[in-house]
């Protein structure tokens, strides 16, 4: 080759030296890509002749610190004034049902902010205002329309202010929410992360100021000083996030609509259910744990036997070394740590050998042993008596509500056990449970997106959906279809949602790969409207980069563009099942929002408890059943007009279980 020495260049030498990266930018664009370790490293302090910040939220911010009578009514003199407030509460408890309010950091302005140390015991918390009275003249800002209340995760201010004796009302924005909707398949809507992905700031994280492991102290123990920084950050970082995420809603109409009709408002709702909680029998459960433990007992004896003698069954490393080793059952998948003994793994063993069975049989009642059993009498909350789960808004990338602390969705509803555990949750007296359940909701939504003139029919006839699919697919009247037909049929409508392929329908029915496959091909000859949705919805994604609910919540789905076929055949089943599973949850929410209007504008004594999946749970005074039930069911099944009926079954008694018959 041949260098030109002569090419016109317009930058001297000097502007190619290595420079100090800009970190905010920096740190925003590794968030963006996930790059967690190396947006982590550009957190750390900064190197020499860098910039100190480091791009800490904190740079430049003035927090004033009201521990005194004069900044306290000057604060008050400030507030009056404004139409918009961040608050952020600072407390003794990530649970809001068990938490005491140590301190209140408020903004309404860039880069200033004022913290309130109420009950503090650390250094500098000599000189604090009296929480009562602090909270009693906070009180009209914080229950009133106006100001509006902006904040990072409000359901939990609203459970903590509420157990403070404030109604928190005005909710205005919440980043959590919002940033949720314009990206749900992030792994995380934590503050911390929204600051660096959306203003290229890093935060003083929680541990910098309490401490790690079993040196970590409570916020009460916090020295002021450094509790009123780190506060008055996480208040004025929300506040300056709420513009930027208001901003990029509203450059996305269906997603402002949907944040402002639909999700935003469903924030105190979802705080008047936890709040709500629901009663357990103790004793009950503890009978159940006792039973569960005889049959763990009866199935690790069979497990044994089959096996040859006795071991751990719950140690996947000697579980592997019996089912590979000593049995010789084919490695279906490894691990870092050896061959795999999952749930997914044993059932297909199953096939192989009866121990696999076992072993999953085993496992199962454990996981309520242990889940449900032993642990919810634990989670009874010592003033109310009532069990109090969380339901998580911001976690499903669907668009479905999750719970935890307990986990109220995994437990089995066919299963004998199951059943147990739910008679298990109970009414209170002269109360009864009211389940309001979907009847096959999503198959509904499958039917009204596809327009397949067969599907439609079925709903619209109110037939049994599986028997008709499998009358149409074998070519025979309803009258004719035999149990295993149906089953067959069954499989495959609710396959179809989640993207099932021939070697799933084989395994989940018992027979061979090409069986299942003939199977899914009659089914497609005769709903060929189904087959086109589906081709539609892929190909939409693939063009748009993401798929749309009904009401317009948007999934991205990267996985369609990946040169892997795997990846990509994955991308086409999250585009399909986002698309039916989250219609369906906006389609519940919005009914969810209608009954809690009804039930306080009625002034009725109902409450609504749980939320299911497609099941809602409400606690009724006995003497308001007949309204409430007709109230729900109009509720439900009004909430949308759909090309099909929306159906809902209910069922009542004095548990969960009845309720669920």
């Amino acid at each position: 080759m041949t260098l030109k020495t002569d090419a016109p260049i317009a930058l001297e030498l000097d502007a190619f030296q290595p420079r100090p990266p800009d970190r905010p930018e920096l740190i925003r664009i590794y968030d963006q890509l996930g790059f967690k370790s190396l947006a982590e490293q550009l957190r750390q302090p900064a190197a020499p002749g860098e910039d100190p910040s480091g791009g800490r939220a904190g740079a430049g911010r003035i927090d004033h610190l009201i521990d005194s009578e004069a900044s306290w009514q000057r604060l008050l003199g400030d507030l009056a004034g404004q139409d918009r407030i961040s608050i952020d509460l600072e407390t003794t408890s990530k649970d809001p049902m068990r938490a005491a309010i140590v301190g209140i950091a408020l903004c309404w302005k860039d880069h200033e902010a004022c913290y309130l140390p109420l009950a503090h015991s650390g250094p500098g918390s000599t000189s604090q205002l009296a929480r009562d009275r602090v909270l009693e003249a906070l009180a009209p800002y914080l229950s009133g329309r106006q100001p509006q209340k902006i904040g990072q995760n409000l359901k939990y201010e609203w459970l903590v202010l509420h157990r403070h004796g404030i109604d928190l009302n005005g909710i205005g924005f919440d980043t959590m929410v919002a940033a949720y909707l314009l990206e749900p398949g992030e792994h995380s809507q934590g503050l911390e992360r929204l600051a660096g992905a959306h203003l290229g700031e890093r935060l003083i994280s929680y541990e910098e100021v309490t401490g790690k492991g079993k040196n970590q102290i409570g916020f009460a123990q916090v020295p002021v000083d450094q509790a009123a920084a780190y506060a008055c950050e996480d208040a004025e970082v929300t506040w300056r996030l709420q513009t930027v995420l208001a901003g990029k809603l509203e450059a996305e109409a269906e997603l402002l609509e949907l944040y402002r009709e639909l999700e935003l408002p469903l924030v105190p709702v979802l705080a008047r259910m936890e709040l709500a909680g629901v009663l357990v029998d103790r004793v009950r459960l503890g009978e159940l744990s006792r039973e569960l433990e005889r049959g763990m007992a009866a199935k690790a004896a069979a497990v044994y036997e089959l096996a040859g003698g006795p071991f751990n069954i719950q140690s996947p490393k000697q579980l592997g070394d019996v089912l590979f080793g000593k049995l010789q059952l084919p490695v279906l998948r490894k691990t870092k740590t050896g061959p795999s003994t999952d749930m997914n793994t044993l059932e297909v063993l199953a096939v192989e050998h009866p121990i696999a069975d076992m072993v999953l049989a085993y496992r199962s009642l454990a996981k309520l042993k242990g889940t449900y059993a032993d642990a919810l009498p634990q989670l009874i909350h010592p003033e109310t008596g009532r069990i109090h789960t969380s339901f998580n808004q911001t976690v499903t990338a669907t668009g479905r509500l999750s719970s935890s602390d307990p986990n109220l969705q995994n437990i089995p509803i066919r299963t004998e056990e199951g059943r147990r555990i739910r008679a298990a949750f109970i009414a209170a007296p002269g109360h009864l449970l009211l389940s309001a359940d979907y009847s096959q909701i999503e198959l509904r939504v499958l039917a009204h997106f596809s327009g397949d003139e067969h599907l439609r029919a079925a709903f619209q006839e109110d037939a049994d959906v599986h028997r008709r699919t499998a009358a149409e697919m074998f070519g025979i009247p309803p009258h004719e279809v035999t149990p295993e037909m149906r089953r067959q049929a069954k499989a495959i409508n609710f396959g179809i949602i989640y993207g099932m392929g021939a070697f799933g329908l084989a395994r989940q029915l018992g027979t061979g790969t090409s069986s299942a496959r003939a199977a899914i091909e009659r089914y497609f000859d005769r709903y060929a409207g189904v087959k086109r949705f589906i081709q539609e919805v892929i190909e939409e994604t693939r063009s748009r980069g993401h798929c749309r609910t009904l009401a317009g919540r948007r999934r991205a789905i990267p996985e369609l563009s990946s040169r892997n076929q795997t990846i990509r055949a994955q991308g086409e089943r999250l585009a399909v099942n986002t698309t039916i599973q989250g219609s369906a949850a906006d389609l519940i929410k919005r009914a969810m929002l209608d009954i809690d209007r009804e039930l306080r504008v009625r002034r009725l004594g109902t409450l609504m408890l749980l939320q299911v999946h497609d099941e809602l749970v409400f606690e009724v005074p006995e003497k308001e059943l007949d309204l409430v039930r007709d109230l729900v069911r109009d509720s439900m099944e009004q909430v949308q007009t759909l090309t099909v009926p929306l159906k809902v079954d209910l069922a009542w008694g004095v548990n969960w279980a009845e309720a669920h018959a």
